[in-house]
């Protein structure tokens, strides 16, 4: 099996992600990542979902989503020529003793403090999965008090686009 990154256009209505995902859950795929949101076109959703899978059964499920009435587009993003970014919020233990160790971790990472309180950093930091895993493997050794990440959002790279033609913007 391998991960599969699909980027899906559909309307923006209500029950349009609950369609969406339950047909994967319907079929037994487990859903790695997931996030939604409004295109440039407030009409219009992009749906990320990576799911871990053969590519065959994945195929299946791919036209099967086509099929559902506000499934506008359906693209398949290959890591070589996307761009795919997550973000972390982590709380860590930072006492005055601790905190120029955080700090010099977060700059290496490319992160930044986003809240400060007398014995915590909040920190936010978006990449790679890897590079996210890496950050929150050097900040354990301090104390992970809190933390939360999203899903994965990828873009293909280049001009193209999606989201342009006029079957899009009709919808």
């Amino acid at each position: 099996m391998s991960k599969h990154t699909l980027s899906v256009l559909v309307e923006n209505k209500p029950g349009v992600l609950a369609r969406v995902s339950g047909l994967f859950s319907r079929r037994g795929f487990n859903i790695d990542s997931l996030a939604v949101g409004e295109t440039e076109i407030p009409e219009i959703s992009r749906i990320t979902i990576v799911v871990n899978a053969e590519t065959s059964p994945l195929e299946q499920v791919t036209k099967q989503l086509n099929k559902l009435v506000n499934v506008l587009k359906i693209v398949e993003l290959d890591p070589a020529v996307s761009v795919a970014r997550e973000l972390l919020l982590v709380k860590v233990r930072a006492d005055r003793t601790q905190r120029s160790q955080v700090l010099e971790t977060v700059n290496l990472f490319r992160a930044r403090v986003v809240d400060v309180a007398p014995d915590t950093l909040t920190i936010e930091a978006t990449g790679t999965a890897d590079k996210l895993d890496a950050l929150l493997r050097d900040l354990e050794p301090f104390g992970i008090k809190e933390m939360v990440q999203s899903g994965l959002v990828a873009i293909g790279r280049g001009s193209r686009s999606i989201t342009t033609g006029a079957a899009l913007r009709a919808a």
